[in-house]
Formats: structure tokens, C-alpha cells, sequence
């Protein structure tokens, strides 16, 4: 899916910006637990076939870039099954970026592989947390 394939390239690029200019950083005041629940939450969604509950824990302007909660789903199923059905889940770092804070997850995907997925967050103006992206790439060195 041709939509897929771009958001892959805009977080690849958003990603390699961020680590070339060294922007990342361990944050300790940073509230892990809420990225993990938000995460958590919309795997279980995935696993549900809940495509409106997904869209909810994404920002606005992910939710506009993809229109309706069933192409979301959709977008997910073909360019994200890692985090769309994985065998397991485990919580790595929480970092601050320059451009918001990111939640490492260390996931094995539906054929065995394993991954590492860098989600992004963006603070709403109630306070809550919605995820702005995903960044998936192969962790070879990593199991979940």
C-alpha cells in the first residue's frame, strides 16, 4: 500500500534526523507508564479488530493523514504486523526527542522476527498522550 510505504519514509527520516543530530536523550521525569498503557491498549485494539479504538489513541493529525479508523487498520495490517499481532511485547526506554518524547518496544512479530519500535507521542491539550508515529526496524541482537 502506497500509503504505508510513505509514512515508513516520513518516520525513517524523522528518526535518522533526530539520532544524527543527537537530539536523544534519557529522560528520567518522563511517565513511562502512560506510554506503555497507550501502547498496550491499542495492540489491543489491533487484536480485537477494533479499528475505531486504534484511531482513538492516534493524534489528530494522524487520524486526518488517514480519514477513516478501517484504512488506519488497514495501513497497519499490510505495513506494521510486528506491532498488529506480535508474539510478545517488552517496554524498553523512554526518551525525550526535540520533538517530543519516545517510547522503545521490543517486539517479536507474527513469523518470529524480532523488532524494535521507536513510538513518538504528542501531549494533547487535556494533558493525555496520543501516539504521532511508529518507527519499526529489525532488532536482531533483541528478543522481546
Amino acid at each position: 500500500m502506497a500509503h504505508a510505504r510513505f509514512w515508513k519514509m516520513v518516520a525513517v527520516a524523522g528518526v535518522s534526523t533526530l539520532l544524527a543530530s543527537g537530539a536523544v536523550r534519557a529522560e528520567d521525569g518522563l511517565d513511562s507508564s502512560a506510554f506503555h498503557q497507550i501502547i498496550k491498549n491499542q495492540m489491543s485494539a489491533f487484536a480485537s479488530g477494533n479499528a475505531q479504538a486504534a484511531f482513538s489513541f492516534a493524534t489528530s493529525s494522524l487520524q486526518q493523514r488517514f480519514q477513516t479508523p478501517e484504512f488506519f487498520m488497514e495501513m497497519v495490517r499490510q505495513g506494521y504486523q510486528p506491532v498488529y499481532k506480535p508474539q510478545s511485547v517488552t517496554f524498553g526506554r523512554s526518551k525525550m526527542t526535540k520533538l517530543g518524547p519516545t517510547q522503545e518496544v521490543y517486539v517479536t512479530g507474527p513469523k518470529g522476527k524480532n523488532w524494535l519500535a521507536l513510538y513518538s507521542f504528542e501531549q494533547q491539550d487535556d494533558g493525555s498522550w496520543k501516539i504521532s508515529g511508529c518507527y519499526l526496524t529489525t532488532a536482531d541482537g533483541f528478543s522481546a
